[in-house]
C-alpha cells in the first residue's frame, strides 16, 4: 500500500514538474518571438583603396534575454577575400571570433575563385549588450581588364545573415516567419545546433565598393610595346656584345 502511495506522489510530483517546465519554455518562446521583431543588422564600408574595413552593426531588442547568442553568417563575393593571418594577428585585440569554412588564396585573381561562407561570433557576456558591432578586414582582389572607358568595378557585400540561438526555448520550429537552421555551435566547429535565421533585418540591402581596374583596349597596344621594347633590348645588347667581343 505505501509502495503504491508513493509511486501515485512520484508521478504526480513529475508531472508537475513537466507541466511547469513546459509552461516556462513556452513563456520564453514567447519573449524570444516578440524579441526577434526589433532586431536589425546594417552595414558600412571603412577606409578606401583595395585595403578596407566591414563594419556591422547589430541592434538588439532593449529588453534583451539573458543566455541569447548571436551568430552572423557572412556570404563574401568572389571579389574580395580575408585574410586569413590578419585575422591569427588581431585575435587578442578583437571582441569576436570566425570561422573560415573552406581556405583562402590570396594571390589568385577575382574570375579565378569563388565566393565563400564565414561563421561570426561576437563575444558578449550575460545578459547580451543591446548594440554589437564587428569590424572585418577585407581586401579586394584583382580584376581583368574591362572595356573602354571602365576603369573601375563594382564589387556588392550582401549584409550578413542574423542567427539567434537560446538553450531556454526548445520549440523553434513555432517562431514563424523566422526559420531554424543548422550551424556550427561554437567557433571550433565541433557540432551543428539549430539557430533561428532572422528574416527580416535585411533592411539597407548590400554595400558596394569601387576596385581600380585594368583598360581592356589597351591590351594589344601593351603587348605590342611590351614586345617591340624587348627585341630592341635585345638587338642592342647583342650589338653592344659583338663589339666588345663579349664572351660568356
Amino acid at each position: 500500500m505505501y509502495f503504491i502511495l508513493i509511486s501515485v506522489l512520484t508521478c504526480l510530483a513529475t508531472c508537475h514538474c513537466l507541466i511547469e517546465k513546459d509552461e516556462k519554455n513556452e513563456n520564453h518562446c514567447g519573449l524570444l518571438e516578440q524579441w526577434l521583431e526589433s532586431t536589425s543588422v546594417s552595414v558600412e564600408i571603412g577606409k578606401k583603396g583595395f585595403h578596407r574595413e566591414l563594419i556591422t552593426n547589430i541592434e538588439l531588442n532593449p529588453e534583451v534575454l539573458s543566455g541569447v547568442r548571436v551568430l552572423l553568417v557572412y556570404r563574401w563575393p568572389r571579389g574580395v577575400y580575408i585574410d586569413p593571418y590578419q585575422l591569427a594577428s588581431l585575435r587578442d585585440q578583437s571582441d569576436w571570433q570566425i570561422l573560415l569554412d573552406s581556405s583562402i588564396d590570396l594571390e589568385v585573381p577575382a574570375h579565378k575563385t569563388s565566393g565563400f561562407v564565414t561563421y561570426v561570433y561576437p563575444s558578449h557576456g550575460d545578459p547580451t549588450p543591446r548594440q554589437l558591432k564587428v569590424i572585418i578586414p577585407i581586401h579586394g582582389r584583382y580584376h581583368e581588364p574591362l572595356s573602354v572607358g571602365k576603369t573601375f568595378t563594382s564589387v556588392d557585400i550582401q549584409p550578413p545573415e542574423l542567427l539567434l540561438r537560446t538553450e531556454k526555448c526548445i520549440q523553434l520550429n513555432n517562431l514563424e516567419p523566422h526559420t531554424v537552421v543548422d550551424a556550427p555551435c561554437t567557433v571550433h566547429n565541433s557540432s551543428l545546433c539549430p539557430w533561428v535565421k532572422i528574416q527580416h533585418q535585411q533592411e539597407h540591402g548590400p554595400v558596394s565598393l569601387q576596385l581600380p581596374v585594368g583598360d581592356g583596349s589597351l591590351v594589344i597596344p601593351v603587348c605590342g610595346g611590351t614586345l617591340l621594347v624587348t627585341m630592341i633590348c635585345c638587338v642592342a645588347l647583342s650589338r653592344h656584345m659583338w663589339k666588345h667581343q663579349i664572351n660568356e
